[in-house]
């Protein structure tokens, strides 16, 4: 099966429904980063020591992780999108929750109820841009999923850092329940957006509702439509909605594949640099003020460096983007090491952080959901998924939870452990990581198969 060019319109369906799924994306990472700017209140207002406010920041992991290893059976029986609104409902229940908290145990509950859809849309909203678009698109398409993850990063540290100035920074003020409302209209906009976007076509075949299938890919701007559909029926065994276990020795060399990625994706720091960002520029000498700004720069490279991953996705493919990304995560953390061992704080402290931002934002966090619904074969692609984001999650509660404390344990040697581990990736990608730009899912899934 040939692969659409570039240079063929992109339906304007094509691109609705990318963007009302990516929304979800853009909630994970408002939700992901909200956190980082009422620390300083929680710990006052709760009277909580290192390692309880670990463990309050991770409250949501707990249920990211969950909703990760949830989501698949349901994904998989009921589809895609009822799966993305019940995701949307558990956003908005959680952000009612958490700006009413009257006590830790509440707040903790509502996060954890926010992670559930974190974690459900970290698998959904990917794969399901990844199922829709051709070939030739993907990359960028799924892509937009990561930048509506950064966008919503940058506009939780933004939106921290305006309502922190409006309000007060006191800790028996309000600030902290505005920072969590703030994403009530995202929530209730992503709830609204899902509703119209058309199902999965791999999906529909999947379930064996052909027609239904065939005509979807046709609306969706899908060229020989046809002859795609009878790929996508051939890797799904005629069509059938067969329940096949991902514990099967075929399937073997993609899961590696992906859980490595997913490990990865966390072991290169970000989310203890995104958790505790601020805090970590208090650390380096910033005043409390300044600290918010320099996190909403910080949210700010994210976004751009992001979109350059974005523009070199689909050109220079993703196993370059992985292995220039491991080279910059080696120098940013050794670099983040040196300022927190030698005490030089200030503008340095800055670049390190954001180095180690922008590396992942174009390599890790622009490849790591494209290349997981990618690897993973039509069959087990939900399964598959939700079992490679329990990894990731998993590494992200391990880490957000124990980073407080091996800070302040081990200072800047931290960051030479996540050097190390970025050199482990680059030897990973370089020996087993094929590239995936510019081929069909079932191709793909055929070359690994072989």
């Amino acid at each position: 099966m040939s692969s659409s060019t570039c240079s063929a319109p992109m339906s304007r369906l094509l691109l609705v429904s990318a963007l009302a799924s990516s929304l979800g994306s853009f909630l994970f990472g408002f939700d992901t980063a909200v956190v980082a700017g009422t620390t300083s209140s929680l710990r006052e207002v709760f009277s909580l020591g290192e390692t309880q406010i670990g463990f309050a920041v991770s409250s949501a992991l707990f249920g990211a992780v969950a909703g990760a290893a949830a989501v698949g059976k349901p994904c998989e029986r009921f589809g895609r999108v009822k799966t993305l609104f019940v995701l949307a409902v558990l956003y908005l229940v959680s952000v009612i929750g958490c700006a009413a908290a009257w006590d830790l145990t509440s707040l903790m509950v509502f996060r954890f109820i926010g992670g559930l859809a974190v974690g459900g849309s970290s698998v959904v909203s990917p794969m399901y841009i990844t199922e829709i678009t051709p070939p030739a698109r993907r990359g960028l398409l799924v892509a937009v999923s990561q930048l509506n993850i950064v966008a919503g990063i940058l506009a939780a540290l933004v939106s921290n850092y305006l309502i922190a100035g409006w309000i007060g920074l006191a800790p028996e003020a309000a600030a902290w329940r505005w920072m969590f409302a703030a994403e009530a209209l995202p929530a209730v906009l992503f709830l609204l957006a899902v509703l119209p976007i058309p199902e999965s076509p791999r999906w529909l075949a999947h379930r064996g509702r052909r027609a239904e299938a065939l005509a979807t890919l046709e609306r969706l701007g899908h060229s020989g439509a046809g002859d795609e559909l009878a790929c996508i029926e051939a890797s799904f065994q005629g069509g059938k909605a067969s329940r096949e276990s991902i514990f099967q020795l075929r399937y073997l060399k993609p899961l590696l594949l992906v859980f490595a990625l997913a490990a990865f994706n966390q072991l290169d720091g970000i989310n203890a640099i995104l958790y505790y960002v601020t805090d970590i520029f208090r650390m380096a000498g910033f005043a409390e003020t300044d600290a918010f700004k320099q996190s909403a720069v910080i949210g700010a490279v994210n976004l751009v460096f992001t979109l350059v991953g974005m523009a070199l996705i689909d050109r220079i493919g993703r196993r370059p983007l992985l292995l220039i990304g491991s080279v910059t995560f080696i120098l940013s953390h050794a670099l983040a090491a040196w300022v927190f061992l030698t005490g030089a704080g200030g503008a340095w402290a800055v670049v390190a952080a954001a180095g180690i931002v922008a590396s992942h934002a174009y390599s890790q966090g622009a490849v790591i959901w494209v290349c997981i619904n990618e690897l993973l074969p039509n069959a087990i692609r939900a399964t598959g998924s939700s079992a490679a984001c329990f990894v990731l999650w998993g590494l992200a509660i391990l880490i957000s939870t124990a980073f407080p404390v091996m800070i302040t344990a081990w200072g800047g040697s931290i960051f030479l452990i996540f050097a190390a581990l970025m050199a482990v990736q680059l030897f990973v990608v370089w020996a087993w990581m094929p590239e995936t730009k510019g081929r069909s899912l079932e191709e793909i899934e055929g070359a690994l198969d072989s």
